[in-house]
């Protein structure tokens, strides 16, 4: 009797490990940020393949550490739209802000701003990449940018929200102050998404 309960727990086990591979498997969407080959190096020196951040919901931005005028107030958005979040979804929720400027902003340069700025690298990555995939992955979010004769950047000013499965579920473009619905779209979109 011992025996068949034992190997019915361990048949269970399998069943749930399979299935839980079968899931982490699963194809990405067609319209999944995460098919773009994108490789990340953080604030820390630690490298990761983009679509590795498949399985929570993202919010993400790009900017450079440079920029005296907009991107600070961008990171100052996503500072207060996380801290508008009960802190339930914010501990299911990650950030990403990926440089336009991989020339200047190396790790040294990233791991300062964020020193600077006071981001944990426990809930911030700050990222760099290689300038194709920079113009890859601007182009996959709907970002514009170029740079000026002077080295600054123009750029766009947005926030976006990717679904566990890299899909742009929602975006805001107020920067310096918090979007109500932007932050409702995240509250809704963390509590549709199973735990992982």
């Amino acid at each position: 009797m011992h025996m068949k309960r034992l190997l019915s727990l361990l048949a269970m086990w399998l069943l749930i490990g399979a299935a839980n591979a079968t899931d982490a498997a699963a194809p990405l969407p067609g319209d999944s940020v995460y098919n773009l080959s994108v490789q990340l190096t953080d604030q820390d020196g630690h490298r990761q393949n983009l679509a590795e951040r498949r399985g929570r919901p993202q919010l993400v931005t790009m900017f450079y550490t440079s920029c005296q005028m907009v991107c600070p107030m961008i990171i100052d958005s996503m500072r207060l739209t996380r801290n508008a979040l009960d802190p339930a979804t914010r501990a299911r929720i990650d950030l990403l802000a990926v440089s336009f400027d991989p020339a200047r902003d190396d790790v040294a340069t990233l791991r300062n701003y964020a020193d600077k700025r006071k981001l944990d690298s426990r809930i911030w990555t700050l990222a760099r990449a290689e300038p194709a995939q920079v113009r890859q992955l601007s182009g996959v979010l709907g970002l514009q940018y170029r740079q000026l004769p002077d080295k600054e950047f123009n750029h766009s000013s947005e926030l976006i929200l990717l679904d566990s499965d890299g899909r742009i579920a929602a975006r805001t473009t107020r920067i310096g102050k918090l979007d109500p619905a932007f932050v409702e779209a995240i509250r809704k979109l963390v509590a549709a998404t199973p735990q992982g």
